[in-house]
């Protein structure tokens, strides 16, 4: 006897949807500080923890909030906390929170933030990054930023643990000096020849004598002059140039490829589950 035919199974196994890849252009330049003598490392760093003790620059805390925090810290958790500070200290004995002194706090640019605003604008003379920052793309813009405004920068090791203990502050991962700076002159002088020249292979190498950029004119001036000139003069001169030097650029330039993403490969599929049909 034939055997019977089998009751069909309710619902159908559908199969895992396939993971879904990103396609992106993958750089073939690889961007990276330029490395810096050991000696040159301690002389920097010797250099401004000497300046920044010799100024007396810090940064005060307001003590009010302090004892504020304290005071609140104690309604919450009652009676019997303790409290590092007397709330009943007379404020005479406190001081005013913010940098002193001011005047030498405005020569300078802290934090990277900081230091990218100031480098966009043209406003400086030297850039340092700490080295020890965690992850390195946090500072690794600057390289290019630093180049096309023919700012000199390196990245320097222990920056951050040396320099901020110093000036009162937790961290220090990137240090500007601006071109107005009177009390850090010597200073800036003093490194600028230590620094190693940086490398991107799409932008010229630009070195500029730290005594030059002081008597440029500034940005203005130079944008009003661009601005007065016709644009038949700008083809014009644009076409000389291109026929006296015969390159357009020295950057030799790289093939780009084309790179996969996955976004979590190990991340387990499952099929989705199956609609239970409704009964009527």
């Amino acid at each position: 006897m034939a055997a019977a035919p089998q009751a069909p199974t309710r619902g159908s196994v559908r199969k895992t949807r396939p993971p879904v890849v990103k396609t992106s252009l993958n750089n073939p330049y690889v961007i990276s500080w330029s490395t810096l003598e050991r000696e040159d490392i301690h002389f920097i760093l010797q250099t401004l923890e000497d300046k920044f003790k010799a100024i007396g620059l810090q940064k005060i805390e307001d003590k009010k909030k302090r004892k504020k925090a304290a005071l609140i810290k104690k309604q919450r958790c009652g009676p019997d906390a303790e409290i590092s500070e007397d709330p009943k200290e007379p404020d005479g004995d406190l001081q005013a929170s913010g940098w002193t002194p001011a005047h030498v706090r405005k020569q300078l640019v802290i934090g990277v933030n900081e230091v990218t605003r100031a480098l966009e604008r043209g406003e400086l003379l030297l850039v340092l990054a700490c080295k020890s920052v965690k992850p390195a793309i946090i500072t690794s813009h600057l390289i290019q930023l630093s180049l096309s405004r023919a700012v000199p920068a390196c990245q320097v090791p222990q920056l951050s643990q040396r320099i901020a203990p110093v000036i009162g502050l937790k961290c220090v991962l990137a240090l500007g000096f601006r071109k107005n700076t009177m009390d850090f002159a010597n200073e800036v002088g003093a490194i600028i020849p230590r620094v190693p020249s940086l490398k991107v292979p799409w932008l010229p190498e630009r070195t500029q004598d730290p005594t030059d950029i002081l008597e440029t004119e500034p940005w203005e001036s130079q944008d009003r002059e661009i601005l007065d000139t016709s644009f038949d003069d700008l083809t014009k001169l644009s076409k000389r140039k291109l026929a006296e030097g015969g390159q357009t650029s020295a950057a030799p330039l790289q093939p780009l490829k084309v790179k996969r993403l996955i976004p979590n490969p190990n991340k387990i599929r499952k099929p989705p589950k199956s609609k239970k049909p409704i009964s009527k």
